[in-house]
């Protein structure tokens, strides 16, 4: 694959949309940190695909370590050499949780549903925040989720309700020259009725308003469903990343490593 030219302004932007409690700048890399366990939050991340140096990423560990606060570093594919994932294992930290960087053009996801398919607020509403905590999902994971996405600025909430309950929510920021879309839920209940397609054409129609064209959204390697939508919606993959996170290991032998 090959590198992408808007790196950057996909990780700030990212960042604006999440709104970490902090964050630093190390030079070529941002490093979040927040108390909820959502990684994009609180993992250290390039702002170039450029190689990694073992020194840097020493670094960062140490940047954390001195406040206390655990390190995760996301690795885009590629940057990794034997060597430093190597380096990385020898120093605790193991790649797992594979996730998809996908990017489009607004036009795609216009033609999934009408724009007014769903309500959008400037705030974040009950209707809204109920479908993460909806029966089905991780009622722990989806009030961090919603507490995470209610601080931002540039946010936008929209919602699919019907007979008076929500059952689809999402949330589309706007900054860096971009539309980012987080926070996708859809209730067990409701899926596979195109709710998730209004949320999308709604936020689109929103950027569109704004003279924004291009947007993009991140999703797990193993969600083939969501990738299904998004494939119709004409997003392509920019690149893929893993979470490096601390971890016990057992005695391995070299070729046991896991290249990201």
């Amino acid at each position: 694959m090959h590198p992408f030219p808007d790196v950057e302004s996909i990780e700030r932007a990212t960042l604006d949309a999440v709104c970490p409690a902090e964050v630093h700048e190390f030079p070529g890399w941002l490093l979040p940190y927040d108390p909820l366990p959502v990684g994009r939050a609180q993992s250290a991340v390039p702002l170039a695909h450029t190689p990694l140096s073992l020194p840097e990423l020493q670094q960062i560990e140490a940047h954390y370590q001195q406040r206390h606060r655990p390190t995760v570093f996301r690795l885009p594919e590629g940057l990794i050499s034997t060597d430093t994932a190597s380096a990385l294992y020898d120093m605790g930290y193991t790649g797992a949780h594979g996730v998809l960087v996908q990017v489009a053009e607004l036009a795609g996801l216009l033609r999934l549903a009408p724009p007014d398919a769903a309500t959008l607020s400037a705030a974040p509403s009950a209707q809204w925040a109920s479908v993460y905590t909806a029966d089905g999902h991780d009622p722990v994971d989806g009030a961090h989720r919603v507490q995470l996405l209610s601080r931002s600025r540039h946010v936008v909430y929209a919602h699919v309700s019907e007979g008076g309950q929500a059952l689809a929510a999402g949330t589309g920021s706007i900054s860096q020259g971009w539309l980012s879309i987080h926070g996708m839920r859809t209730a067990p209940s409701a899926q596979g009725r195109g709710l998730a397609s209004r949320i999308l054409a709604g936020l689109a129609a929103h950027a569109a308003a704004q003279g924004v064209h291009r947007v993009f959204l991140q999703v797990e390697d193993d969600n083939t469903v969501a990738q299904g939508l998004y494939r119709k919606a004409g997003f392509v993959t920019a690149w893929q990343y893993h979470y490096w996170r601390a971890v016990k290991h057992a005695p391995r032998a070299q070729d046991e490593l896991r290249r990201c």
